[in-house]
């Protein structure tokens, strides 16, 4: 009962925490940190052990809410912040893209071929799944393809966005990204999960729904502390939105039942 409480809370009750999130923004500046894209922090690392100085990289997984994901760039624009902002096929805004990428920020791709190929074909099993990633290599392949031709520019990062069907399947979309063939035919630099990305930050922190709001601990915490900061953030779990809030709702139920009655 306390679970389902806490997820009508965060979904349609809980107030607006962008006032929060301006106020993490100034006080990163403040600490010290340059704050930037996983592009851009990617770039510098690439080839070195360490980046210069203190870095605090900015991910928005923008699965829903685009709504609120203007609103966080609107407040990153007003203090020269750089952030990555990764879309799902589902939310593409390719004016929204371009003005996230005419601001020196990164807009790029949210992916879950993985996933969504397993759940329209009635995938049961992880060896299932593995045995048609040629079938799914080609589709994130003409994915991509689209994306980079609609956005009139390159994409070079792109992260991976985790399903309930993933988890079913103990099968993550960054498997397909092991090939080394299909990142250099799609230009790929960096998966968001890389192992080299990922060794060069002091900490990860993830934003998480009410009561939790981040882990492993808040970002504010982590300042001064910590060199080099990776924030994930999702802009549905920073403000409320009902609509969106009703449609996930509504299409996990139905993907939910499609996939235990198949």
């Amino acid at each position: 009962m306390t679970a389902m409480l806490n997820r009508v809370y965060a979904d349609y009750l809980m107030p607006s925490r962008l006032g929060e999130y301006e106020a993490l923004v100034r006080d990163v500046a403040a600490a010290g940190y340059t704050q930037m894209s996983v592009r851009e922090f990617f770039r510098d690392i690439h080839g070195n052990d360490r980046p210069a100085g203190n870095a605090f990289v900015h991910r928005h997984d923008i699965d829903s809410d685009l709504r609120t994901a203007r609103k966080m760039f609107a407040i990153e624009s007003r203090h020269g912040v750089r952030a990555s902002y990764y879309f799902r096929l589902s939310t593409l805004d390719f004016g929204f893209m371009r003005d996230i990428e005419a601001a020196g920020s990164e807009a790029s791709y949210h992916y879950e071929e993985v996933a969504d190929f397993a759940k329209r074909h009635r995938l049961r099993s992880a060896e299932a799944v593995r045995q048609r990633f040629p079938e799914i290599r080609e589709l994130f392949a003409r994915n991509v393809s689209h994306i980079v031709e609609r956005l009139g520019l390159p994409i070079t990062t792109v992260a991976s966005h985790g399903d309930f069907a993933n988890r079913r399947l103990k099968v993550i979309n960054h498997e397909l990204l092991r090939d080394e063939a299909l990142r250099r035919r799609c230009g790929i630099e960096c998966e968001s999960y890389d192992a080299e990305l990922l060794r060069c930050f002091d900490i990860y922190i993830s934003d998480r729904k009410h009561p939790v709001y981040y882990y492993p601990l808040s970002p504010f915490d982590a300042l001064g502390k910590h060199t080099n900061i990776c924030l994930l953030t999702h802009p549905v779990q920073w403000e409320t939105n009902w609509f969106e809030s009703t449609r996930l709702n509504v299409r996990r139920a139905i993907e939910e039942m499609a996939w235990r009655w198949a």
